[in-house]
């Protein structure tokens, strides 16, 4: 008897030790969060931070549906990663008497990011921001402008940029609504001939794309190495500030006259979260309106904070965003997308 309940206690001290452990498993984007948060965390609540990153949102849905990924707190894009992953059940909805600060969040933003997320059950706003064009005034030709899509996707303005370099985002999801939108379409449409709208659009001007980049594009505008690419705001304005620190041209952003894609990155919980109490602590913590201005003051991207609202900057009319499409629609357009980085 006395060795049966020895082998028993054995059996229960890692779990013993699991549910004591003080620790927040954190898998977010590289670059993005201020370091001194995570100290300022930690030194209030005791709970260890462990922090992973990642580059693509494929990478973080492929761990997170395999399952048991060890995560407690992620921050998926609302579209597709966020919205697919409330679909596949493999998020937790938010227990908003245990993070009352979700309540600082600005409600006009969370009702765009309601398309992702109907009623905002399982994710607060991280940060948010634009797809749009980061250029190199200097090096385009004066009489083109400096804020439409033209410059992407009309072929003679394309052409005329091609000696400096146009950089394309390697991503069928954030470019492909832009597009259609460019074509007086709706963004979310999987409408064959509208598709085919958007195919013709992109390969007459694929002769003159120089790369595609699913991350670096930052890098290559901030060194010159091209001039012109499609991007995420927050991007731009950090190889705009890079290439102010490194002495080269001035790098700006603009968010097309045509409209431009408004996206968030949604703090969420992991339905198999090992530690829940501290992701909650750690998503409640973050959503205070110094720590989050402390954050964008870092990486360059705005938050969702209410108290907040008069120092960003404000939704344009224009600005849309995008809903979920069907296993069969996204299908089709990957292999638009995969016809057209082929070139044919």
């Amino acid at each position: 008897m006395i060795r049966l309940l020895a082998v028993s206690l054995l059996t229960l001290l890692p779990i013993l030790a699991q549910a004591q452990e003080r620790v927040v498993n954190v898998y977010n984007w590289t670059d993005y969060i201020d370091p001194y948060a995570i100290t300022q965390f930690e030194r209030e609540t005791g709970i260890k931070v462990h922090y992973d990153v990642y580059d693509s949102l494929e990478t973080l849905e492929a761990k997170l549906l395999a399952g048991h990924s060890g995560y407690d707190v992620i921050v998926p894009t609302n579209e597709p990663t966020f919205s697919r992953l409330i679909r596949d059940g493999a998020l937790r909805p938010l227990d908003r008497a245990h993070i009352p600060n979700l309540a600082n969040l600005d409600p006009a933003l969370m009702r765009y990011a309601a398309n992702a997320d109907p009623g905002n059950r399982f994710g607060g706003i991280y940060l948010w921001g634009t797809i749009g064009l980061g250029l190199i005034p200097a090096r385009l030709p004066p009489d083109l402008p400096k804020n439409s899509w033209d410059l992407l996707f009309k072929p003679e303005d394309a052409k005329r940029l091609s000696t400096c370099g146009i950089t394309m985002m390697d991503s069928a999801t954030d470019v492909i609504p832009s597009v259609l939108k460019y074509l007086g379409h709706d963004p979310n449409s999987v409408a064959m001939s509208d598709l085919m709208d958007v195919q013709r659009t992109l390969l007459a001007v694929r002769p003159y794309i120089r790369n595609f980049a699913s991350s670096g594009a930052l890098e290559q505008l901030a060194s010159g190495e091209t001039c012109l690419t499609i991007d995420y705001s927050g991007d731009v304005i950090q190889a705009a500030s890079r290439a102010q620190e490194a002495g080269h041209a001035l790098v700006t952003y603009t968010a097309p006259r045509e409209g431009a894609q408004l996206w968030f990155d949604m703090l969420a919980i992991p339905v198999d979260a090992p530690h829940v109490d501290a992701a909650e602590a750690f998503i409640n913590f973050l959503l205070q309106p110094d720590v989050m201005a402390g954050i964008s003051n870092q990486v360059h991207y705005p938050n969702a904070m209410l108290a907040q609202a008069a120092s960003r900057p404000p939704i344009d009319p224009n600005w849309f965003t995008i809903g979920p499409v069907s296993p069969e629609a996204e299908r089709a357009r990957n292999r638009m997308w995969a016809r057209f980085k082929a070139g044919h």
